[in-house]
């Protein structure tokens, strides 16, 4: 485990206004996550665990601290459809469509990158999730924010079961309203594939239906 992460000896857990986040707790926050740190925040759906993308030790934190393997991919969360494009994803009018019905929402798309790769990408629907990722001015990358292979958390208290003293920073804005996972569909090749069905996997299905 890397030297960053072996001295972390306390995770702070700050209270956070789920409608209306107190501006110095997400300018606080957002500093931690451009400096390197591990930072919990609620979304509409669960927990994540965020990371500053553009910081290869705090990716590599991510994943220990996890315990989750390397070879598994992590979503970008966004605040906004225009740090889409800035990551280089080539947006199909398909992908389009979806980001405009559903987003901010629990929707995750993947999409392929003008350098061959390809890239997970949600904005989630929550105040406290879109104040920070605006705040934090870096890419975000946000797992759930729990041990690999453990239910994802709804409460702060979950995601402290099993990240307690491993993070940096926990924003606490209660339980996340939705509580499961987001719909997770590739559109990376040459037809969309539901990868996770998650919460709106009927209202895209139909949508794929009608192609």
């Amino acid at each position: 485990m890397s030297e960053r992460v072996s001295k972390r000896t306390r995770t702070r857990v700050l209270p956070v206004d789920p409608e209306r986040p107190e501006p110095h707790l997400i300018h606080e926050a957002a500093g931690l996550l451009r400096r390197g740190g591990l930072v919990a925040f609620p979304t509409e759906t669960v927990y994540g665990l965020g990371a500053n993308l553009e910081d290869p030790q705090a990716i590599q934190e991510l994943y220990q601290v996890k315990e989750r393997p390397f070879e598994k991919r992590v979503t970008l969360h966004v605040a906004d459809r225009a740090a889409v494009e800035s990551q280089g994803a080539v947006v199909s009018p398909l992908a389009r469509r979806l980001m405009e019905e559903f987003w901010p929402g629990p929707l995750t798309l993947v999409l392929p990158r003008a350098e061959g790769s390809t890239m997970g990408f949600r904005m989630p629907n929550h105040p406290v999730a879109l104040a920070l990722l605006s705040a934090a001015a870096v890419p975000v990358v946000a797992p759930s924010a729990n041990l690999s292979g453990r239910p994802p958390p709804r409460k702060a208290e979950e995601v402290l079961e099993g990240l307690q003293d491993k993070i940096d920073l926990l924003l606490d804005a209660g339980p996340t309203p939705l509580g499961g996972e987001s719909t997770v569909l590739d559109l990376s090749g040459r037809e969309p594939r539901i990868l996770r069905p998650g919460a709106l996997r009927a209202e895209i299905e139909g949508i794929l239906s009608q192609r």
